[in-house]
């Protein structure tokens, strides 16, 4: 007699699957029994719909099982038909094919001859409130399993984990390391109980080293058990009192890394439906091993690769104090494009750099430790600020173009700026990045527009005009990248705004201050506030930060303990130079009496002054040669206070009184003067004249109070 016929006189039919490729192959009765027709497709959406629902699940589950353990696997399972009706129950047995691979099954399909009914009712809400139980907590593991980032924070989770039905009182997690098997960490065990396992050789003979040297689960049911198989293993573990241990493989990307242990006070007989909760918390628990893993790598990476690149600043300059911060953006590895440096120069002096190259990426901080290199190398030969400038745009030009690069061509921000200690000037060259700020004696912040070209790299031969500026006693330099101002969906004049507020709100009336600073306006952009203080824009952009503060102490010669910023009444004091071929700063000094002027009471008198000093300027340009100097003052004490504006040329030809008609352009500088000015003049020096006016905070009070009465 054919094994066919002998399978169909008992009902039983054969059946194959192949889980990697979906593939299902059955023979005659097994598809009589699932009732297929002869000819039919055969793929798991078939097969799946001649299934109990509730069945299903329990049959890809004792797949996995049975694939990972290498057992057979048997389940009972209600065949359906195209309205849901129950046809009959079968009897399913799945095991691995020998010296296959964990995807190819093998099995039995056989017809039940009992009915349904007959235990169903019995048996099924124990049945299904045993599996709800499962789920939920299935559920609530891979949830905060997913949550947790670190491998300490994985730990805790896996040492909270409490089974439906049998709860583990003791639970180890082993990794292996080479030729060693380590446990790193471990729940129910008091100080010092877990020591003779913490560190074991792999091929030791110990359940957990077998499990990571095979793969394969190891399930101890009884003491007797744990005893045959472990003999030493198991003296060293007979006082802890439990009965049953576990004992499974962590599988991550296909590779062992390590083994989970589960040991229970209470016997456990470890049914199909227990070993496939354990190990499909194994599972999740191996890849949450994994993904902490890789974070802490990268993190580990970004920071160290980071840390390389960027310098400590020199704590021990004459006469001033520096204070930096780099903050990383909060996406992907967490580095980027920006950078400070700070280098000593071959004359005594001292360079600011601060840059942002273009990016938030690997190639981005790659590149960005390249330009650093390259900028303090031209620098510690001794060029000016423009030179340095032009050779670092030549440079990041010639990467570009190298091919290496490809189609992602980058180009980079830059800031220069050659500091001498003893006098406070600044001689700054700029590429494209944003301008500095200054910090005043009193308080106030001023944006101190300088001369710039395009950012580095785009054009190879650029030329990058200077601006010099002289950091009076007691006035701090920022100088930062755009993250700090745009992060959060602000733009630059809104994230201007909040920078200011910043500043203006923080005393500094020491040195170590600085320090402080520095922390204060990394919080306001990314501490508690700024999540409800966002910007107007709808995109929400991260960028990471640079920073840099630089400020000119108290000389020697003020009140011990005093700063200027805590002495009565300082003055407010801005310079700027205005050359011929850039009539388009006069925007720029119309805006820097405007932040001067910033908390002036009355706004007609900040008009009035921001109007003449236009006219002022732009006489300069039109009707001289050279270029115009500005100097504006506040000085005297709050509610007395006079503002005083100088503008400076190199022409001897005065200005003179005109009487210009309805229709003339021009003329009426002198007149606008009389007319909005407290006081206003003309003073000739040896090469060229300065043209001033001044406006006066009491007489902004009366002229309030007069137009009141009137």
């Amino acid at each position: 007699m054919r094994t066919e016929d002998v399978l169909a006189t008992v009902a039983t039919g054969l059946w194959c699957w192949d889980n990697a490729a979906g593939a299902v192959t059955l023979d005659a009765e097994a598809r009589r029994l699932l009732a297929l027709p002869e000819h039919a497709p055969l793929t798991e959406g078939v097969i799946r719909a001649r299934f109990h629902a509730v069945d299903w699940l329990e049959f890809r589950s004792l797949l996995a099982l049975s694939g990972a353990e290498g057992t057979l696997g048997e389940l009972r399972m209600r065949v359906v038909d195209e309205r849901g009706g129950t046809l009959r129950t079968v009897r399913l047995r799945a095991k691995p094919v020998e010296g296959g691979t964990d995807h190819l099954m093998v099995g039995t399909i056989e017809e039940i001859a009992e009915a349904m009914e007959g235990t169903s009712t019995a048996r099924m809400p124990i049945v299904a409130d045993w599996h709800r139980n499962r789920e939920a907590f299935l559920l609530d593991a891979g949830r905060a399993l997913a949550e947790a980032h670190s491998t300490s924070e994985v730990l805790r989770v896996a040492a909270g984990l409490s089974m439906p039905g049998f709860e583990p009182s003791g639970l180890a997690v082993f990794v292996g390391e080479g030729s060693r098997v380590r446990v790193i960490g471990h729940h129910g065990y008091a100080p010092g109980e877990a020591e003779p396992f913490l560190e074991q050789p792999l091929d030791a003979a110990y359940p957990a080293a077998e499990v990571i040297r095979t793969g394969r689960a190891v399930y101890l049911p009884a003491p007797e058990d744990y005893r045959r198989r472990f003999p030493d293993a198991y003296r060293k573990v007979a006082h802890f009192g439990r009965t049953s241990w576990a004992f499974l493989p962590l599988i991550n990307a296909g590779r062992t890394i390590g083994a989970w242990m589960a040991g229970f006070s209470v016997p456990v007989a470890f049914t199909p439906d227990e070993r496939s909760v354990l190990t499909t918390v194994a599972r999740m628990l191996a890849q949450a091993l994994g993904r902490a893993s890789v974070t802490e790598s990268e993190r580990e990476l970004s920071v160290g690769l980071q840390r390389s690149m960027l310098p400590t600043v020199q704590p021990g300059i004459p006469g001033m104090t520096v204070a930096a911060r780099y903050v990383p953006t909060g996406g992907g590895l967490e580095v980027g494009g920006d950078w400070y440096d700070m280098i000593p120069l071959p004359n005594g002096k001292i360079a600011l750099v601060i840059g942002d190259v273009q990016g938030h990426d690997v190639r981005a901080a790659g590149l960005m430790g390249q330009l650093r290199i390259a900028l303090r190398a031209y620098a510690s030969e001794g060029h000016h600020p423009d030179a340095v400038l032009s050779r670092a745009s030549r440079f990041l030009a010639g990467i570009n173009d190298s091919g290496d690069a490809g189609d992602e061509q980058r180009f980079a921000t830059c800031l220069y700026i050659e500091v001498c200690p003893s006098s406070g000037l600044l001689v700054i060259a700029r590429a494209g990045h944003p301008d500095p700020a200054i910090r005043l004696s009193d308080g106030t912040l001023l944006v101190r527009p300088t001369a710039g070209g395009l950012p580095l790299g785009i054009i190879p031969d650029t030329d990058y005009p200077t601006t010099r500026i002289v950091l009076e006693p007691g006035e701090t330099m920022l100088v930062f990248t755009d993250g700090l101002v745009e992060t959060g969906g602000h733009d630059l004049e809104s994230g201007m705004a909040r920078l200011r507020q910043t500043v203006e709100g923080h005393a500094l009336d020491v040195d170590g201050d600085l320090e402080k600073l520095a922390d204060a306006l990394v919080q306001a952009v990314h501490g508690p506030p700024s999540h409800y203080t966002t910007g107007p824009l709808i995109d929400r952009r991260e960028d990471d930060i640079a920073l840099l503060l630089l400020r000119r102490t108290v000389p020697a010669g003020a009140p011990e303990g005093a700063e200027p910023g805590a002495l009565p009444h300082p003055p407010r004091r801005t310079v700027m130079a205005i050359a011929q071929a850039e009539p388009e700063r006069i925007a720029q000094a119309r805006q820097q009496i405007r932040e001067l002027m910033h908390d002036w009471p009355d706004p007609d008198q900040t008009d009035s002054a921001v109007l003449m000093v236009s006219e002022m300027v732009t006489n300069v340009l039109v009707h001289t040669d050279g270029d115009a100097l500005l100097i504006a003052e506040i000085s005297g004490e709050r509610g007395t206070r006079c503002v005083r504006v100088d503008v400076a040329d190199a022409s001897d030809e005065l200005p003179h009184r005109r009487h210009p008609g309805e229709m003339a352009s021009s003329g009426r500088g002198l007149v606008l003067m009389e007319l909005l000015a407290g006081a206003w003049g003309v003073d000739p020096r040896g090469e060229g004249k300065n043209i001033w006016f001044e406006l006066y905070e009491a007489t902004a009070g009366v002229e309030a109070q007069f137009e009141g009465v009137t």
